[in-house]
């Protein structure tokens, strides 16, 4: 199941990037909202092989997330895996220039099942695929909000 949104923002694409891939300032935010967030790698700088294992509760189950940084193209593109037990999770967020000012943000993710029952929980999520959608805009919308790439 594919997920994408478009953000403009008023500043420059460089500096969006910047502010989207503040991987420890998503770490910060992934911590205040429960989830214990451990890094894989030592390394300060972002780029490729930055990877985090993540765990969180979800419907009242705890789930666990292996996530990693398999392409990073400051100050365009970036590319994050993830695998859970359930699913496999790819996540692309792109910047494009619109002007020396403003700047667009393409943010897609895309979930495929591991197994039978990841298989009929993505059907039938399918169903309200619309919902999905909105609800997706809206919490991409308030992270980027939160790592301060709006405004």
């Amino acid at each position: 199941m594919k997920f994408s949104t478009r953000i403009d923002a008023e500043m420059p694409a460089s500096r969006l990037f910047d502010k989207v891939n503040d991987f420890n300032r998503l770490e910060q935010l992934l911590i205040q909202r429960g989830a214990s967030v451990t890094r894989i790698d030592p390394a300060d700088e972002p780029g490729t092989g930055m990877g985090w294992n993540i765990a969180f509760d979800w419907r009242g189950r705890e789930r666990a997330l292996r996530l990693e940084v398999v392409r990073f193209d400051r100050p365009e593109h970036v590319t994050m895996t993830g695998l859970s037990e359930a699913l496999e999770l790819t996540i692309d967020s792109s910047v494009v220039a619109l002007s020396q000012t403003r700047s667009r943000l393409v943010f897609e993710a895309d979930i495929r099942p591991r197994n039978m029952r990841a298989r009929l929980m993505l059907q039938t999520a399918k169903l309200g695929k619309a919902r999905l959608d909105r609800r997706f805009e809206t919490r991409i919308r308030e992270l980027v909000g939160e790592l301060g790439g709006l405004g």
